[in-house]
């Protein structure tokens, strides 16, 4: 069961979140025409062909536009997600009137990115903006015909995979059933069954297309997910609650939108700006760069930042990767470690590419992978490789004397990351190296052997009284954590890197 959930935990690594979206919204949109081949959906064939073409070529030419505008590098990916969920939000049609709403639905939502933006960032999800504004024009309202019972059997396996992909389950799960239960209970009062509500409410109304690839937008989603989860059921809540107020109405966009409004007051308010200072080897196969940014930034040790690597030579995966901060809040600059040995990925040779003075936008920050507020909780911070990143930041800027353990697994001892960082932080570290060689004096040699849950209750005898965090690849994650809870561990945490 771990080795096949490390196989798919891997697979779905290579593809960035965006990359990933972008296909299953493909593959969608293709089975969206078969489905009307066989007659299952009642447009004509040359209006879905001529709308998806409309939509894609809206958004990439308006895209396009105002990065020339704003003297930016157009996110390609970005243009032709938002342009292939309108396509499933506009009714497919020849009409002058509904194709001129659907034009302008794709440029606003192009332009929401830039004018509907605070310092970089934009604040609502971009294809809702572009279809709330339209409907408020009378030229065309969203129907979300994605909501079509034939579209649910490529619909349900590509909101799971992506709600997977970006750990959104539960999130995703508490939306479902704050808007299911309010919608059936709606639909009760009309003399349904409970089994043709529930159909109802799944099956023809947008809850699972607007869960799968519109509320997980990373970029308009608070940090934490204590607030994400808080944040899903109150979109749920004003997703399913029929209201008006005037010519405003509830629809999903507005539900949508409203929800982006909050988690931008809970959030990194404004993008994220940082000039490359230089870079460092951690070790042979790893190395730190330096970036001081334009104004602080807002982070917790531990959490992650989304950087946008424009870069040509793309090797498939987007410009936007995810990288542990391995600085304490607060510190002049920000660093990141990453594992940079070969073969390099496009995006890797973009970073090492950078020069002094060279600017890089960041896009997001965010992640729960953080310590205990409580600084009397003891801890044990697992490490693979590379995994030992975020824990840096939280050795260092945990300063209250925390009883700290940490289990560094590591080739050998030139591949141990900051070696003086870890030795002052007092921390206990115990450490073991594949290769045999000697760690340094003040580690804890615990020798070649696996690191399962005998050996590890063997090195840390209090595991059942510490919070586990675990770090690495995602088999390395999947092994450790599973000997973790073997060991006795009752709260364990992980943050596995796929890799770039």
């Amino acid at each position: 069961m771990i080795a096949a959930k490390s196989r798919v935990d891997t697979w779905l690594g290579r593809f960035t979140m965006y990359r990933l979206i972008l296909w299953v919204l493909g593959v969608l949109a293709a089975y969206s025409m078969v489905l009307n081949i066989l007659g299952w959906l009642t447009f004509g064939l040359p209006e879905m062909l001529v709308h998806l073409v409309l939509c894609l070529g809206a958004t990439y030419a308006s895209g396009r536009l105002l990065a020339l505008l704003f003297g930016v590098k157009q996110h390609t990916e970005s243009s032709l997600i938002t342009g292939l969920l309108l396509y499933f939000l506009f009714w497919p049609a020849f009409g002058a009137m509904d194709m001129a709403g659907v034009a302008l639905a794709c440029v606003l939502a192009s332009v929401s990115k830039y004018a509907l933006a605070f310092r970089g960032r934009h604040i609502f999800n971009p294809a809702a903006a572009g279809a709330f504004i339209t409907g408020l024009t009378g030229l065309n309202i969203a129907t979300w015909w994605a909501a079509t019972p034939a579209m649910l059997w490529l619909l349900v396996p590509g909101v799971v995979i992506v709600l997977y992909r970006t750990r959104k389950m539960l999130m995703g799960t508490v939306f479902l059933v704050a808007a299911t239960s309010i919608i059936t209970v709606e639909l009760l009062s009309r003399d349904m069954t409970l089994g043709q509500a529930l159909w109802q409410a799944l099956a023809q109304r947008p809850l699972l297309f607007f869960v799968g690839f519109m509320l997980s937008e990373p970029l308009t989603l608070p940090p934490r997910r204590w607030q994400q989860l808080a944040l899903a059921a109150v979109v749920g809540v004003v997703f399913a609650v029929p209201y008006n107020f005037g010519f405003i109405a509830n629809s999903p966009e507005l539900a949508l939108l409203l929800g982006n409004l909050i988690a931008f007051f809970l959030g990194q308010r404004g993008g994220v700006h940082l000039t490359f200072k230089g870079s460092r080897p951690l070790t042979p196969a790893s190395t730190e760069f330096r970036f001081e940014p334009q104004r602080p930034v807002r982070f917790e040790p531990g959490q992650f930042m989304e950087l946008n690597l424009p870069h040509s030579g793309s090797d498939g995966k987007g410009r936007r990767r995810v990288f542990s901060i391995t600085s304490p809040p607060g510190a002049a600059e920000v660093t990141f470690g990453v594992g940079t040995a070969e073969p390099l990925s496009a995006a890797k040779k973009a970073l090492l590419a950078l020069r002094p003075g060279d600017s890089v936008s960041a896009t997001a920050v965010g992640g729960d992978f953080v310590l205990p507020h409580d600084a009397g909780k003891p801890v044990l911070l697992i490490a693979a490789g590379i995994g030992i990143t975020p824990f840096l930041s939280q050795l260092a800027a945990d300063d209250a004397a925390r009883d700290t353990v940490v289990v560094y697994l590591a080739k050998g001892r030139d591949e141990l990351a900051c070696v003086e960082q870890l030795e002052a932080s007092g921390a206990k570290v115990v450490a073991r190296l594949a290769d045999g060689s000697t760690p340094p004096e003040y580690m804890v040699d615990a020798g070649t052997s696996r690191i399962d849950a005998a050996r590890l209750k063997e090195l840390v005898p209090d595991i059942g009284d510490r919070e586990v965090f675990v770090s690495g690849s995602p088999a390395s994650v999947d092994s450790l954590r599973a000997a973790a809870r073997g060991a006795g561990a009752r709260r364990v945490h992980v943050d596995s890197f796929a890799g770039y």
